[in-house]
């Protein structure tokens, strides 16, 4: 990963910084700290802003995204 999407997600997760848990988001703050100072994560807390990144930020398959317009369409 490169300096770039680290950085691209540590500003994403800040948006959600306030729904993470009391550990979750120490963590966080100290990767958000390193990202500021410009130091390069190494490679278990670049995992660990990975797994951050996936819990809040799932991805969606077409289809998931297609069965949810399909149930508020015909739910009206």
């Amino acid at each position: 990963m490169t300096s770039v999407e680290q950085h691209m997600m540590i500003q994403k997760l800040k948006s959600v910084a306030m729904k993470m848990g009391h550990d979750e988001r120490q963590v966080f703050e100290m990767m958000a700290k390193r990202d500021r100072d410009d130091e390069e994560l190494d490679s278990l807390t670049m995992s660990r802003l990975r797994q951050f990144h996936a819990k809040y930020f799932p991805k969606h398959s077409k289809q998931d995204l297609e069965d949810a317009w399909n149930k508020l369409t015909k739910g009206t």
